[in-house]
């Protein structure tokens, strides 16, 4: 590097010696399936098997038992975060008797905040953003005497975070493309940092969801606007840290954005295909690859599956939403005249098509069809789009008027 490094080779391989035997190490292994959809040669590193479901609990153990080490009239630690820095801070302050505060932004999943305050945790609900319930923790950090564990802009957190990088190179030595998540740039900083060391010739790969494109920008130089929710609220990062935009901009090779959609569609197949639950910051290296194959396509990629914690409610949102997409399960209008038995030829026809009807709504009042007529509303079960398309010829050659919407 021709920069004064923040972070070397050598501080990732202290951090893993200290987190050896406290942190598992979790397998990577080729995705054959995803490999077939891809036309790349996919492995995954499930890193929401730790025991917080992230990875962050890496960066967050180095920095504490350093902490721990170094300072003896240490009155406690305090961190912000959206929920899976906070987790790993609580669970390893506990493992170590100290003192933890964790500021989360007002909104943070619930499942987060239950987890994290059952780690033992001081929980603060502040702000509307991460980086509002920052600026809160340094503000308790200083009037009360506690040790800020900054999330990602920390050498110490990002040598923890590069330890990803030692297993997945000593696992998997044939990797030639890394494509990682970016929220504020610490997983992918200390991953670049060992992958630069030890193999130079890796093609990195960021990612960010298009609605917090805060790093993409700093790097890049562009404007892209910045949201105020995504699915993927782990990497919600609305200010790059200082030391990752600059070990971003030194070691990784391009950064790219996801839209909503594709990282929704990879949390799908992730656990329809790996049986794997991710949330949506752990899916963005897949959603990288389902949006643009043919960039990837014949390489040996590494995907980090960065965290597993996500709102059952969301999930469930997310997997209905993905049958939709799919063409699995369907919404469609049956036309028909109002007469006794009207209904009952229609659930026939659909039935006799294969399909299976979720939900029925019988309309007489709110439709533009003619008087005597009736309008019926299906939720169906179907194999896929071509099957729909079936189902609505067969009412069709039945003369009931049939469309989806």
């Amino acid at each position: 590097m021709s920069v004064a490094a923040p972070v070397t080779l050598a501080d990732v391989e202290a951090a893993a010696g200290r987190l050896s035997g406290q942190v598992l190490e979790t397998p990577c292994v080729e995705s054959k399936t995803l490999s077939q959809i891809t036309g790349a040669q996919v492995f995954l590193k499930f890193e929401n098997l730790q025991f917080t479901a992230s990875f962050k609990e890496r960066g967050a153990l180095n920095k504490l038992l350093t902490l721990a080490r170094d300072g003896a009239s240490l009155k406690g630690v305090i961190a912000a975060s959206a929920g899976n820095h906070a987790q790993g801070v609580a669970h390893h302050a506990q493992r170590l008797g100290l003192r933890a505060v964790i500021v989360m932004p007002l909104h943070t999943p619930t499942v987060k905040v239950a987890r994290t305050r059952g780690f033992g945790a001081e929980v603060l609900l502040h702000g509307e953003s991460f980086d509002e319930a920052r600026a809160e923790a340094m503000r308790v950090a200083e009037a009360e005497g506690l040790a800020f564990v900054h999330p990602f802009d920390d050498p110490l957190v990002i040598a923890g975070q590069g330890t990803i990088a030692l297993e997945m190179l000593r696992q998997q030595p044939d990797l030639d493309t890394l494509v990682i998540a970016v929220g504020g740039g610490g997983m992918i900083s200390g991953i670049a940092t060992v992958a630069r060391a030890l193999k130079p010739s890796l093609q990195i790969v960021g990612v960010q969801t298009s609605r917090f494109p805060a790093m993409v920008n700093a790097i890049k130089g562009t404007t892209h606007p910045q949201g105020s929710s995504t699915i993927a609220e782990g990497i919600a990062v609305g200010e790059p840290g200082r030391l990752t935009r600059e070990l971003i901009k030194a070691l990784v090779d391009d950064m790219v954005l996801v839209d909503e959609g594709d990282i929704e569609q990879a949390i799908v197949m992730l656990l329809e295909i790996e049986k794997t639950l991710v949330e949506g910051a752990g899916a963005a290296g897949l959603a990288a690859l389902l949006k643009d194959p043919r960039r990837f396509a014949g390489r040996k990629v590494g995907l980090v599956l960065c965290g597993g914690n996500i709102d059952p409610l969301l999930l469930a949102a997310i997997i209905e939403r993905g049958m939709v997409r799919a063409g699995r399960l369907a919404r469609i209008r049956v036309g028909a005249r109002d007469t006794p038995g009207a209904l009952a030829r229609i659930t026939a026809v659909v039935a006799e098509a294969g399909a299976n009807i979720e939900e029925v709504h019988h309309q007489r009042a709110f439709t533009m069809l003619a008087a005597l007529n009736v309008e019926v509303e299906l939720v169906l079960q179907t194999r896929n789009h071509e099957h729909i398309g079936a189902v609505i010829a067969a009412l069709q050659a039945q003369g009931f008027e049939a469309a989806a919407y």
